[in-house]
């Protein structure tokens, strides 16, 4: 492979490369071949052959595309933070005595996903992406020793096929930020900060392996430094890169900031002795002038990352290539780059066959920007051709009049519903819950049926009549599944939806969905993200039919459950013609028609999930005021229309910033459901503090995980929330939906969950008794 920054006949010779490419596979081999292990179906020589395959495959495909230098080290069979944890033997403390009783891949997985006795690693947001990563924990006690064999495997298959691999490591400030500290500590007051000097040792040894390879240089992401940060962390980074770049043996270091701008981090890193910086400048975007005025920045190579890995419009091919010559006049040692890891987008845009062609035309998945990098590092060395002096394909949003009309028409009153204490007394009234109600969020496990049966009728292949009946059948399972295990709200199992965003894209006007553009979420669990390109219509109802059928069998009250209008956007492609609380408020006004439906069809709660809320925060302080106030705002404006006797819930990620915490109170649900199960602390604390005055759910198990809790454990988290909440407030739920776990793992849970709950309210029965009698 060439180096990029060569000079070729006098002329600056540009070179192109990535942070990062999908890892499940074109066709989701990686996930097939996860479920089919977990199952207990398939071996584990046959899913290390599918990782090899994936692996050899990616960089094989990437060498021949024209990159001037390919990353390695970016395949994993789960996390690569787990990945980059263990390749520096950080196993936590909790797991530590199983590590000779399983299998290493076992006991991967384990860690990932728990047993009964195990609960696995804590699942966190990746830096306002749509990806979660499982969290190291460190304590002390931990000692890190390298195992790099795996790493090395990939380097020397790849060299031995002539391709020489840029291999990609967290960086080591990274990599003890993104930790948590172990429940096991013993330590107040720890900071996994105070592990900096033995970690360096581990990635100098590492860097020696290399060097000896053959490496000529290895990327370190740091991307915790795209969020503010501390005198104490800056300082940190500041050490770590004087004692790497000083290793007495070692590749190039490449240290990349993906997902925002390096902030105060970037002096420190230009002023190092490290010979390249991958900058973001999509999302942290720098004029030429801002960068020469960096000092040393010119004497480094600088990786220009101006194609945008997380969104899928194509780059602006002219002003890009101006941006890129007007870069190179003052950084001449420039490589053409993507912002961040494709890890964020399908493969590739060419198997699809259903995108309307004037939407499609403005598209590039992996695949294609991939291609977009080689082609501006070739125009940039080349000299500005001809072809890229053309117009490029018209950015055009469909809009419609009707929906600019109605958002020009909303007042402040379309936003504000009934004193919560009013409506709580109405609600009350109308469905005579007991305390501590025991529910779920939504999902229950999808059939096989259904599943083929939804793809059936996609492909013309099953009357709607016949679909509708065999969902039937499902709902009215779930259903009376529900009755039996003893939940005092039901849901009707969302057996018809695909996924909480895609549903819905699928049925409004302005959305384009694909059938192949499948995105990693976490380990086997994938998602297909809609394209967002023009004004919103709701052309009928999306959920009424069904959720109307669920309420028809029972009794009890059954929740309508909808997706909300910042976890739409957050989850889906946007179109970058408008700001994004326009588009959020689109998004809530046919939230607001469906949840008016509803109502109509007799449906007394209503289900608005917003775990994006939290998730969409900017990474820096700067902004986060007025993203709160505008995603609070598109929130209150699909539920603002409720009648007060209607109970409106959400479904939140966890936060304990004071900010968000706030946040939350202003939605003005009536109850909020929060993914707190590992850390409900902040939540406990919230309570205790008045800070959150309605409703609330603090999610007692962990849905994401195949352990079954048991009927102590919840007790004891629901006791717990009861000494800060009064009962009639306090809400007993899991921390998610079910649909990614077996019905033998949801059936001993919500039966336990229900256990839990009214052990709960028998006990303050019985204290009111004593004190009556008292």
């Amino acid at each position: 492979m060439g180096i990029e920054g060569e000079v070729d006949s006098g002329m600056a010779r540009h070179g192109s490369s990535i942070l990062g490419y999908p890892r499940i596979g074109p066709r989701r081999e990686l996930k097939r071949a996860l479920d089919s292990y977990w199952h207990g179906d398939g071996t584990r020589k046959e899913i290390l052959e599918v990782g090899r395959e994936l692996q050899e495959n990616l960089w094989r495909e990437l060498s021949a595309t024209g990159l001037t230098q390919v990353p390695g080290n970016t395949f994993s069979f789960y996390d690569h933070v787990l990945d980059n944890a263990l390749l520096f033997g950080a196993v936590p403390e909790r797991f530590r005595p199983l590590v000779d009783e399983l299998d290493p891949l076992d006991f991967y997985f384990m860690m990932c996903r728990g047993r009964a006795d195990f609960p696995p690693l804590e699942l966190v947001r990746w830096f306002g992406s749509n990806y979660h990563y499982r969290q190291p924990e460190l304590d002390e006690h931990t000692s890190f020793h390298l195992n790099s064999d795996a790493l090395l495997d990939e380097f020397d298959r790849a060299m031995s096929e002539g391709v020489e691999l840029r291999p990609v490591v967290l960086g080591p400030v990274s990599l003890l930020l993104l930790s948590k500290v172990a429940p096991t500590s013993e330590q107040d007051g720890f900071s996994p900060l105070a592990l900096l000097d033995p970690l360096l040792e581990q990635y100098k040894r590492l860097f020696e392996q290399l060097a000896k390879r053959g490496a000529t240089c290895v990327q370190l992401d740091e991307p915790s430094f795209t969020e503010d940060r501390t005198a104490d962390e800056l300082a940190a980074l500041k050490r770590a890169y004087h004692v790497l770049s000083h290793a007495p043996l070692r590749p190039r270091i490449l240290v990349t900031g993906p997902y925002g701008h390096f902030g105060a981090a970037l002096p420190i890193l230009a002023a190092s002795k490290i010979e390249a910086l991958g900058l973001d400048l999509v999302n942290g975007r720098m004029t030429p002038d801002e960068l020469a005025a960096v000092p040393g920045l010119k004497r480094k190579r600088i990786y220009a990352g101006v194609v945008d890995g997380r969104n899928v419009w194509k780059v602006d091919r002219r002003r890009t290539l101006d941006y890129l010559h007007s870069l190179a006049a003052v950084a001449p040692d420039l490589v053409v780059s993507t912002s961040s890891s494709l890890l964020h987008v399908p493969y590739d845009l060419l198997v699809e066959y259903d995108i309307p062609g004037d939407v499609a035309d403005r598209l590039a998945f992996a695949k294609q920007k991939v291609g977009e990098v080689v082609s501006l590092a070739k125009a940039l060395t080349s000299g500005t051709e001809e072809k890229w002096r053309r117009p490029p394909v018209s950015v055009h949003f469909k809009q419609r009049h009707t929906v600019r009309a109605r958002l020009n028409a909303l007042t402040a009153e379309h936003r504000i519903r009934a004193p919560y204490e009013e409506r709580r007394v109405a609600q009350q009234k109308r469905l005579a819950l007991p305390p501590v109600p025991a529910t779920t969020l939504g999902s229950f496990p999808q059939s096989a049926e259904a599943r083929t049966a939804r793809y059936e009728l996609g492909q013309g292949r099953l009357s709607y009549a016949e679909y509708a009946a065999l969902i039937e059948a499902e709902i009215e399972s779930t259903i009376r599944l529900q009755e039996d295990i003893g939940l005092d709200v039901l849901v009707h199992g969302e057996h018809e939806r695909n996924d909480m965003v895609q549903y819905f894209a699928e049925l409004l006007e302005g959305f384009a969905t694909t059938h192949f553009g499948w995105v990693q979420s976490y380990g086997s669990r994938c998602a297909r993200p809609p394209i967002l390109y023009g004004d919103i219509v709701r052309p009928r109802p999306m959920t009424v039919e069904w959720t109307a059928f669920a309420q028809s069998l029972t009794e009890k009250p059954v929740k309508g459950i909808v997706t909300g209008p910042v976890t739409m956007l957050a989850r889906s492609y946007v179109r970058i013609d408008q700001p994004r609380h326009e588009t959020a408020d689109q998004l809530a006004l046919a939230i607001r028609d469906e949840i008016s439906d509803l109502e109509k069809a007799g449906i007394a709660i209503i289900q608005v999930d917003e775990p994006a809320i939290r998730e969409l925060l900017p990474l820096r302080q700067d902004g986060r005021a007025e993203y709160l106030d505008w995603s609070v705002d598109a929130f209150r404006l699909a539920t603002g229309g409720a009648q007060p006797e209607t109970q409106i819930h959400t479904h939140l990620t966890y936060s304990g910033q004071k900010s968000v915490v706030d946040a939350i109170e202003r939605l003005d649900a009536d109850v909020t459901a929060i993914v707190a199960t590992r850390s409900i602390s902040w939540v406990l604390g919230a309570l205790e503090d008045r800070a959150l005055t309605h409703g609330v759910g603090p999610g007692v198990y962990e849905s994401r995980s195949a352990r079954i809790p048991d009927i102590d454990e919840l007790d004891e988290l629901l006791t717990e929330a009861a000494e800060s909440v009064d009962l009639d407030r306090l809400w007993a739920n899991p921390d998610g939906g079910l649909k990614s776990r077996r019905s033998w793992q949801v059936e001993p849970s919500l039966r336990n969950l229900v256990a839990a709950a009214r052990r709960l309210r028998r006990r303050a029965v019985a204290t009111a008794e004593s004190s009556e009698r008292l």
